[in-house]
């Protein structure tokens, strides 16, 4: 399967004026979304702390997370962002992916709109 990109807007919960438009790899692989530091600085977005990640070569890196509203095909949602370093690649995550109620397709390779799972 190839690379799937999604159009997305990232914006301040608080202030969703202060938002941007961009594209992002979606990764279901990640579990949150990475987004470059200045970026989510510039949007007023803030740190609530830190968490240890594990990289795909098993190294464990530290990163500042935060919480942001991501839109995409018409669907919103706040959900956890990282605050992606110099070398870290912004990406779509899964959680992002399933509070806006999404998933890859996989034959055509695009978004498309899931139904929520209720275990009962």
């Amino acid at each position: 399967m190839g690379r799937t990109v999604a159009k997305v807007r990232v914006s301040n919960p608080r202030d969703e004026s202060l938002g941007e438009e961009l594209e992002l790899l979606v990764d279901t692989g990640s579990t949150y979304t990475w987004i470059k530091r200045e970026r989510l600085e510039r949007l007023g977005i803030r740190s609530m702390g830190k968490r240890l990640f594990k990289t795909i070569d098993s190294r464990l890196i530290e990163r500042e997370v935060g919480e942001a509203v991501i839109e995409c095909l018409n669907r919103r949602a706040t959900t956890v962002v990282v605050f992606a370093e110099r070398g870290d690649n912004e990406v779509l995550g899964l959680h992002a992916l399933e509070g806006l109620g999404l998933e890859v397709d996989p034959v055509t390779g695009k978004l498309k709109e899931t139904e929520a799972i209720l275990a009962l």
